[in-house]
């Protein structure tokens, strides 16, 4: 319950003595170089101030995990059969005016997060599964400094319908404990970070359970975060709020693979939360 507390004394903050400046897609309040961390010890770090809907975050990682769909590319429709929706929290970057020019194929986003760390492209036109070697590294070379994933390519940014905020995380080994360091370039604190804070404590989960480690802390450096104006009153709600305990985390202790992971593989347990706070993501 207090670790969130973190995210929540963030957030004041920013609201109460945030800069406004005015960005690409709208005005918002922000500062420069916040951190978070949390130990998975401690439980599932869901955020309890209002619902955060769970299965976006799974299914997200798993569209991830998967790579590229199509023509070396990252697919929304493959994100929509995981999660049996037809639509996602990608589905207005795939549709965006801006982008569709670039779009090779319907529900295309170019080669994001999920292409580069699974299929990275080399000048000798190999592809590099960044995970993939990293997790064997965790195994064989533990102590090891290079346990990275970037997910920012230059060359390729303008192949993305949109530039990646989570850019880079890096493993540290301890005690049998495996650790995530997060950095984040752009944060909209109010919809996406408590959905990055999630997703990285998720990964962090799976790749401790196919080491053969324990989970242990995540920590997410936040460079330019902020809170959109058109969220100011949902922030205003949300601040009003008392934080719940948290939930745990439930993977199926069978899975032994990266790859190995399904929906119905990962659940959220005891889940109490206060309601639902709607809002208008900014694309």
């Amino acid at each position: 319950m207090q670790t969130m507390k973190q995210y929540l004394d963030i957030l004041e903050d920013i609201y109460e003595n945030g800069v406004e400046r005015e960005g690409r897609n709208g005005v918002t309040r922000a500062q420069f170089a916040k951190q978070f961390r949390h130990d998975l010890e401690d439980g599932f770090p869901a955020l309890t101030t209002k619902r955060l809907y769970f299965k976006l975050v799974k299914g997200e990682l798993l569209w991830f995990l998967e790579g590229p769909h199509k023509e070396g590319r990252a697919s929304d429709r493959r994100f929509q059969e995981i999660i049996e929706r037809d639509s996602t929290i990608w589905t207005d970057n795939a549709e965006a005016d801006y982008w569709k020019p670039s779009a090779q194929f319907n529900g295309d986003v170019g080669r994001i997060y999920g292409v580069q760390w699974r299929s990275w492209r080399a000048p000798d036109g190999e592809t590099i599964d960044q995970l993939g070697n990293v997790i064997e590294r965790i195994q064989e070379k533990p102590n090891s400094r290079r346990h990275v994933v970037t997910a920012w390519n230059p060359a390729e940014l303008d192949e993305m319908a949109l530039p990646p905020c989570h850019i880079l995380f890096q493993f540290f080994v301890a005690d049998e404990r495996l650790h995530l360091h997060m950095y984040q370039r752009s944060c909209d604190m109010f919809l996406g970070v408590p959905f990055n804070i999630a997703s990285c404590a998720l990964l962090l989960s799976m790749v401790a359970q196919v080491t053969d480690l324990d989970p242990g802390e995540v920590i997410i450096t936040l460079g330019d975060a902020h809170i959109y104006e058109i969220h100011y009153k949902q922030v205003d709600k949300q601040l009003t709020r008392e934080p719940k305990s948290l939930p745990e985390l439930w993977l199926d202790p069978d899975v032994d693979d990266i790859d190995g992971f399904s929906m119905e593989d990962i659940e959220l347990k005891d889940y109490d939360h206060h309601p639902h706070i709607s809002a208008k993501m900014a694309v």
